[in-house]
């Protein structure tokens, strides 16, 4: 079984590790395209206005998004293995699996062609075979941050990397990190998701939504927007009639981090296809639950991480037991910054509130990111339920900050995130949509939620103020207020 607490502290020092090395091969002279790649991805992003920060201080969040890659797609495989997921182990497994998973890495080298390669190459092979799966294609395919730069990593590191994977107990002889899970519980990985960077931790501020919090947010959003416009709601039309969505119930998390809202709302979609389908196969009535669940986060691991998860709760839920034998499902998720990407105008306008700027939407994208899906996901006025729990933090970046701060008209002063993600929650929903947000209380007290007040939220039919601010909520030392609305005039 995970001990999650003992798993966390020691990925956090290997965490450490794998950066240091990053950090050296980024300014060797040997490799000198590991050093130019990055020179010229930040220079594009500087140009696109996408960060004001120096290149070190920028280096430094791409060296962690790769460490931390590199360490989640080997924690996805070990979950596979344990779970007997994947047939033949090749990083590790309990008892005579690991052995299994020793002699596959023995018989990887022993090929002529192989004898000068690295334990490096040896993970990249495991990854590939899986981006081979209709199931992990996308976990690690192209969008993985590994594939930016695989020759970043060391094969020295990648050795360290798989060696951690095998360590055994002196006493007991058994694997120190068991990730043999009969349930498939993978609620941990929010848990590295949040923790394993204190950089990425406080840069994004990455907070879980606890689940009591989840649950109450959707049951009064997800469920009643259900009963209102159904699983097959029709599309979405612009202003002359013309359809710009395809039939169909759709809800978004445009903050969603390791997917808490997208798998809470997993369930209670797909009872409501066996209620209304009650002869439907399971696996055709888990991908019709998919199609209508989306969800962006900023952060490439955590979409990772969501996309996995999702995943395993499909599989379960199917009754597979093999990855093999997965079909192919479609996922909505995108890495992506919710609140640069696509246009703030067009399709549908669903109220009269003019304080989003008609900008056009930023046509720079990172490795991680893909301009089209996020193009097509985040389209204004097209969901029946917008959910989210968004970051928490103001802007310390001067490009993002003036980028926010051109396409809303409500980031004012020194305005928190808070303040651009509720325009943009309220704007993704259709008429009459519903939504609903844990949020910082910040925007209360201070000058700079003035405008958010009196012109935006005055503006709009704000049902609910929960204020939560005296609420024990786990992780949110910032006080918080859960507000619900309907995306209409008062």
């Amino acid at each position: 079984m995970i001990d999650r607490q003992a798993l966390l502290s020691d990925l956090q020092a290997l965490l450490k590790r794998l950066e240091a090395d990053l950090l050296e091969r980024s300014e060797s002279t040997e490799i000198p395209d590991v050093g130019e790649t990055l020179r010229a991805e930040y220079e594009r992003a500087k140009k696109a206005e996408r960060t004001a920060q120096n290149y070190e201080d920028w280096r430094s969040d791409a060296i962690t998004q790769a460490a931390a890659a590199w360490v989640l797609s080997c924690v996805f495989v070990r979950f596979l293995e344990d779970n007997k997921l994947i047939d033949l182990p090749k990083i590790a497994g309990p008892k005579e699996r690991l052995q299994q998973a020793r002699d596959e890495h023995t018989l990887y080298f022993q090929d002529s062609e192989r004898a000068k390669l690295t334990d490096r190459e040896y993970l990249l092979s495991v990854f590939d075979e899986l981006s081979k799966l209709p199931g992990t294609k996308d976990v690690f395919g192209e969008h993985n941050p590994i594939r930016e730069l695989p020759n970043w990593l060391s094969g020295d590191a990648a050795g360290d990397l798989l060696r951690f994977f095998q360590k055994i107990d002196a006493n007991t002889g058994d694997l120190i990190h068991d990730f043999t899970d009969p349930e498939w519980d993978t609620r941990f990985l929010g848990d590295l998701y949040q923790d394993l960077s204190e950089a990425a931790r406080k840069k994004y501020a990455l907070l879980q939504t606890p689940e009591f919090v989840e649950e109450f947010i959707l049951d009064r959003t997800l469920d009643p927007a259900l009963d209102e416009f159904g699983l097959d709601a029709p599309p979405v039309t612009d202003r002359q009639g013309k359809p710009i969505t395809e039939s169909g119930f759709r809800m978004i998390d445009p903050a969603c981090g390791s997917g808490h809202f997208l798998l809470g709302a997993f369930p209670r979609i797909l009872n409501r296809w066996q209620k209304q389908e009650p002869g439907g196969k399971i696996r055709d009535l888990v991908q019709k639950t998919l199609d209508c669940i989306h969800g962006v986060d900023v952060n490439p691991y955590a979409v990772a991480i969501a996309r996995f998860r999702l995943l395993l709760m499909a599989m379960k839920v199917c009754g597979v037991q093999r990855l093999a034998d997965a079909p192919g499902f479609h996922f909505n998720l995108a890495c992506g910054d919710s609140l640069l990407h696509a246009p703030l105008r067009g399709g549908q306008q669903v109220f009269d509130w003019e304080l989003s700027r008609d900008v056009a939407e930023s046509t720079h994208a990172y490795q991680s990111e893909d301009l089209p899906i996020l193009k097509q996901m985040l389209r204004p006025g097209i969901y029946h339920t917008v959910v989210a729990n968004p970051p928490y933090i103001s802007v310390k970046d001067k490009a993002l900050n003036d980028a926010y701060r051109l396409r809303y008209k409500t980031c004012s002063g020194r305005y928190a995130l808070c303040v651009p993600f509720m325009e943009r929650i309220f704007g993704l929903g259709l008429f009459r949509g519903y939504t609903g947000q844990i949020t910082s209380n910040s925007f209360m007290k201070r000058r700079f939620g003035k405008p958010l007040i009196e012109e935006f939220l005055a503006g709009v039919d704000l049902t609910h103020i929960i204020d939560t601010s005296g609420a024990y909520i786990p992780g949110h030392a910032t006080p918080t207020v859960i507000l619900f609305g309907r995306c209409d005039k008062p």
